[in-house]
């Protein structure tokens, strides 16, 4: 069960990362966490309607925590390169 939240929200961040690239020039680094909050909440919806994650409450936090975590760890690589 675990595995679909994370194909879910990866799906999602692409979409949104490629939606954001084609539209967007340069996107400032403040917005990020709110796209990753944005991410969480459609993925939560998705967990929830299509009967992944029976409880919409545990769908939003699971999604809003899996979401805000990459984000973390993508900023971790980035401070990782840059040093």
């Amino acid at each position: 069960m675990e595995i679909t939240y994370v194909v879910i929200i990866s799906i999602i961040t692409y979409i949104f990362g490629a939606i954001t690239k084609c539209f967007v020039e340069q996107i400032p680094n403040k917005f990020i966490p709110i796209q990753n909050v944005i991410i969480g909440i459609v993925a939560g919806l998705i967990c929830y309607f299509t009967k992944v994650e029976p409880d919409l409450l545990q769908a939003f936090v699971l999604c809003l925590v899996a979401s805000m975590g990459a984000g973390g760890v993508a900023d971790l690589s980035k401070v990782k390169e840059s040093e």
